[in-house]
């Protein structure tokens, strides 16, 4: 078996992967921060050509994407030959939201050779299984919440927007999008509490339907915590089997002093 490499975006799953992984290949993009940088093989990714003979040089024969990954700019005038190729197929993908652009992403790499594996499938006890349950148990109020979060994602789920939702008293009080995960929560803590007709209101995670998991896996953290708190909300509920907890005794600390509790549901 050849060599993996990690391709290191922000947040702290790329640190968690070269940890398990210590003789991986970590590569950064340039423009993309990631705290694995001082220890990466940096590369522009007008350039990819260059990036994939160095993969191959190096005896990968498998990559994980790692990491939050924002759309770095790029300059055309600096593309390579691999780069001018493929950017056609990238640029029609775009318009038609991030799951399209990051399969378009995984067949490129597919291409030249590399398994693409999934975060979950390196780190499998980062995935929470079904009827995996902290905290407090919710109420009768909060479980038709959970539910009524659960059916809006469903429904949206094909429109490739987010990968959350929050409801409280029945009325959805936010969806996440573009922005991501902490300005929905923001959003939701600025919001008149009277809108939530008496709930509390929970935060629902999951990954939109048909999503291929291998980037871009749904992820909460102890920051999730700390926001779901200060937005007045009575806990966490995340798709069992699809969505991962960084630092989950981290996580279930906070929640604890917190009083919130985080389910892992069948959520389909």
């Amino acid at each position: 078996m050849g060599r993996l490499a990690i391709l290191a975006c922000g947040g702290a799953l790329p640190v968690r992967l070269s940890e398990a992984h210590p003789d991986a290949l970590v590569i950064t993009l340039r423009g993309i921060d990631s705290a694995l940088g001082d220890r990466s093989e940096q590369h522009e990714l007008e350039k990819i050509g260059a990036l994939f003979a160095s993969m191959k040089a190096s005896d990968v024969d498998r990559m994980v994407f790692a990491g939050a990954l924002s759309r770095p700019a790029i300059d055309p005038a600096r593309f390579d030959g691999m780069m001018t190729r493929i950017a056609p197929r990238l640029m029609a993908a775009m318009p038609q939201g991030d799951d399209a652009l990051l399969r378009t992403v995984i067949a490129i790499f597919e291409e030249q050779g590399f398994a693409v594996l999934g975060a979950h499938e390196l780190l499998p006890a980062l995935v929470a299984p079904s009827g995996f349950a902290h905290g407090p148990a919710p109420d009768a109020g909060v479980l038709r919440d959970m539910a009524r979060a659960a059916e809006i994602l469903t429904t949206i789920g094909p429109l490739d927007l987010g990968q959350g939702c929050v409801v409280g008293g029945g009325q959805c009080l936010g969806i996440e999008t573009v922005q991501g995960t902490d300005a929905l929560l923001r959003f939701v803590a600025q919001t008149d509490p009277a809108l939530r007709r008496g709930g509390r209101g929970v935060f629902v995670k999951a990954p939109k339907a048909g999503q291929d998991l291998r980037i871009d896996m749904p992820v909460i953290g102890p920051g999730t915590i700390e926001a779901v708190v200060a937005a007045g909300l009575a806990g966490v509920v995340i798709a069992a089997g699809q969505v991962m907890i960084l630092d989950r005794d981290e996580v279930l600390r906070r929640a604890s002093d917190a009083g919130v509790f985080v389910l892992a549901r069948d959520l389909a």
